[in-house]
């Protein structure tokens, strides 16, 4: 794995992604349905669809859904994950290239993903492929880090153990930089989310992450080894549940015009 480029982060990391990473409330199409008007008619371009998380909520819309991937193993278990799914189209492509039409898309949506963009080039051609009036959503599970005293200590571990945790969390993507990606006003949702583990599937969920040790890494072991302790501690009837906070942003590209005070 190439610390440096983001579309190659997960590709030792497949296999534990698909099976334990979260999806995302029903309630986002809803939203997006009563505050933007989405169809079953629109077409969608999944930037960053990964193994077809998000694409599979669009999927059963209706929607034909463009998946966008770069890492050759993700967008492989997306189109093996998709297979029956006709509607779904696997593109090689990144935020920055997306090889799509002009103009042929009413929807980019980024799940779990904007934060790995070089922002000025998406944003061009986020602006490229999309028809006028066309909408662009961001979507992120923000795991809860204080909600519980299993979700602290489980943040204790990854400050102990992740390996650039700090650097590449979404996160650091700000309010600020939103509006001035966006060229205005945008809308912001919160919906809430979880997942219940026991320590087989949260070992899974942990190592889904390309931020911490993998097999093989000096700290591995350690780690598994923290993470049963403390599953031991938090458990009960063998299980723990992984609370979220999931983040829905969605507007329209402005022209180069930042208007302060909008959120």
């Amino acid at each position: 794995m190439s610390a440096s480029d983001p579309t190659s982060r997960f590709s030792d990391r497949v296999d534990n992604y698909v099976r334990y990473r979260p999806t995302y409330p029903k309630e986002v199409l809803s939203l997006l349905t009563k505050e933007t008007g989405l169809s079953e008619s629109h077409a969608i371009a999944d930037i960053g669809s990964g193994t077809g998380i998000s694409a599979q909520h669009f999927l059963n819309n209706g929607n034909h859904v463009f998946g966008i991937e770069p890492n050759l193993g993700m967008r492989q278990t997306a189109e093996k994950q998709l297979n029956q799914q006709p509607n779904f189209h696997s593109i090689t492509g990144t935020a920055e290239a997306t090889t799509l039409a002009d103009k042929s898309i009413d929807y980019v949506i980024a799940a779990q993903a904007f934060h790995w963009f070089d922002q000025p080039t998406a944003r061009l051609e986020f602006s490229r492929i999309l028809r006028p009036e066309g909408w662009v959503v961001l979507i992120w599970n923000s795991r809860r880090k204080e909600s519980t005293e299993f979700l602290k200590a489980y943040e204790a571990l990854l400050q102990q153990y992740g390996t650039d945790y700090n650097k590449i969390r979404h996160t650091n993507t700000k309010v600020e930089d939103l509006i001035g990606f966006f060229g205005g006003a945008i809308e912001q949702r919160s919906l809430y989310n979880e997942q219940i583990f026991n320590f087989e599937s949260l070992k899974g969920r942990l190592l889904s992450s390309s931020y911490v040790p993998n097999v093989g890494h000096t700290d591995y072991q350690p780690m598994i080894n923290t993470l049963e302790t403390m599953f031991q501690q938090h458990q009960q009837n063998g299980q723990v549940v992984v609370e979220y906070d999931t983040q829905v942003y969605f507007g329209q590209l402005y022209s180069r015009r930042l208007i302060s005070g909008l959120f």
